[in-house]
């Protein structure tokens, strides 16, 4: 099958949205799929043996440096005419996968779209309302091009729904159990997350800095839980727009800020931690619970989006509901740290759930629905 693949957002940029686009594009090579790769910003010029098509972007200074938004040129016709795509995959179609959309439907070619990214909540965390009607036509108008919709979890199939999101089909959740594992854990990494003290309870947050992921929520979660569990460490694991002010915010002798961590070192940080603390309200899926999972590492989470999803309350870690005070967080850690044999059970509960999910499968759901789209969008044409 000969695929195009239209991102917001690709390498190297790490996210949830990222690593799950390059382990598709891995699987569809291993699978002898031909994929040819849009992506805006300082993308690589191939991955996994395709060809990746630079799209000329700008950065979105001052809201989100990070993300890279797509001009309109006609390098984007030009090239699917060339590569005459049996099926065209739109990954979070909201501008630069969102117009491009609408070059794809006037090519009369087959298109399946994804939504990772609850856009529209987010012009709330980023303090830019007045963005979110403009975001919700988006969604609407770009999604209902497709002949299919893939959404991440569970939950998110309502969610796309409220957005007027049609023909929704699930996009397995998936994890890497070799690159995340517990016997990553070393002694050296606890050292540095801990400033030194790796016999000390240590919280992980792993994810990107920034309003959406509600990291300011964890210092009071945090002074709460040393209340209750003295000594107790806590380390950020990421960086994005928000990692100065969180730096400085906070600067306790108790608070290790890694910065961005790659390969090995990820994967023996999440492994080193005791608990992974996770209060974002706005996944759609929530990929650092599963690779704390996979890590052997219990996970406390927002009661939100798509985290109930990934998290088993009571079984692979503890959900709780956002509006509840600090103390309600501030517990169900607690119980994970002093609990030695529940966090034992936790952890070995999690890795097993993690095993489930494999990216293989998950690629092979996802070219069932190419397929589907494909005679979806010939049927139109008899």
């Amino acid at each position: 099958m000969r695929i195009a693949i239209l991102t917001e957002v690709f390498l190297p940029k790490i996210d949830g949205v990222v690593t799950r686009t390059i382990r598709h594009l891995e699987q569809l090579a291993e699978l002898g799929h031909e994929v040819l790769i849009f992506a805006t910003g300082d993308a690589p010029d191939e991955y996994a043996g395709f060809d990746v098509v630079h799209v000329p972007s700008l950065s979105f200074r001052p809201v989100y440096p990070e993300i890279q938004f797509g001009l309109i040129t006609p390098v984007i016709p030009r090239r699917l005419a060339q590569f005459q795509p049996d099926v065209v995959h739109a990954i979070n179609p909201i501008w630069t996968a969102g117009w491009s959309s609408l070059i794809v439907s006037f090519q009369g070619l087959p298109l399946v779209g994804s939504f990772h990214t609850d856009v529209p909540e987010y012009t709330l965390k980023l303090g830019i309302p007045w963005a979110k009607p403009a975001a919700e036509w988006g969604l609407r108008t770009f999604h209902g091009k497709a002949q299919y919709n893939l959404v991440t979890s569970g939950p998110m199939m309502e969610r796309a729904a409220s957005y007027g999101i049609p023909n929704v089909e699930l996009w397995p959740k998936a994890v890497d159990t070799v690159s995340f594992a517990p016997g990553k854990r070393t002694v050296d990494m606890r050292a540095r997350l801990t400033g030194g003290h790796p016999d000390a309870p240590l919280v992980i947050f792993v994810g990107r800095v920034s309003a959406e992921k509600s990291v300011e929520r964890c210092l009071p979660i945090m002074e709460e839980l040393r209340a209750r569990v003295p000594g107790t460490r806590f380390a950020v694991i990421g960086d994005g727009p928000q990692f100065r002010e969180i730096s400085k915010a906070f600067d306790r002798d108790w608070i290790t800020l890694t910065g961005y961590l790659s390969g090995e070192e990820l994967h023996a940080a999440y492994a080193s931690g005791d608990a992974l603390l996770f209060p974002s309200t706005t996944e759609t899926l929530g990929f650092a619970a599963l690779e704390a999972f996979a890590s052997g590492v219990p996970v406390v989470a927002a009661k939100a989006g798509g985290l109930p999803f990934v998290v088993d309350d009571g079984t692979t870690g503890f959900l709780v509901e956002p509006s509840l005070p600090d103390s309600a967080w501030a517990e169900k850690l607690e119980q994970l740290l002093i609990d030695a044999p529940l966090h034992t059970q936790m952890a070995q509960a999690a890795r097993a759930e993690a095993e489930h999910w494999n990216w293989r499968t998950s690629t092979e759901a996802v070219v069932e629905v190419y397929k589907k789209a494909i005679t979806a969008r010939r049927a139109l044409h008899r």
